[in-house]
C-alpha cells in the first residue's frame, strides 16, 4: 500500500481559510473578541492576585459587581478609561503599543 502525504497547515493559514483574511470584516471581529478575552482574564487573574472579589474590586472603581463580572467574562467591551481604573486600582501596570505606518509609538 502507498502511503498518503498528510497536509499540515499553520494556525494563519486556517484563521485565513475558516475565519477571513485579515483586514476582512470577520477578521477583525475574531481578533477584537480574541482581545477581549484575553484582557479579561488578565483582569480576573491580577484581582485573584490581589485577593480580591468582584464586589471589592468594584467598589474601589465605582461600579457594581456585576460590571466586573462581565469585564472578565468579555460580555462587555469596555472603555479604555474603565479598564485604567480597573488596573491602576489592581495596582498593575498596563502598556499599549500604537503603531503608525511603520512607526511604534509606546503609551504608559
Amino acid at each position: 500500500m502507498g502511503q498518503t502525504e498528510i497536509k499540515s497547515y499553520s494556525l494563519a493559514e486556517m484563521k485565513d481559510k475558516y475565519i477571513g483574511a485579515p483586514g476582512t470584516i470577520e477578521r477583525e471581529e475574531y481578533e477584537y473578541e480574541l482581545r477581549m478575552d484575553v484582557l479579561g482574564k488578565m483582569i480576573k487573574t491580577a484581582r485573584q492576585e490581589r485577593n480580591l472579589t468582584q464586589e471589592q474590586l468594584g467598589v474601589l472603581i465605582g461600579v457594581q459587581k456585576s460590571q466586573i463580572s462581565k469585564l472578565e467574562s468579555s460580555a462587555n467591551s469596555a472603555t479604555i478609561d474603565t479598564i485604567l481604573r480597573v488596573f491602576k486600582a489592581l495596582k498593575a501596570e498596563i502598556n499599549f503599543n500604537v503603531r503608525l505606518e511603520q512607526q511604534n509609538i509606546k503609551l504608559a
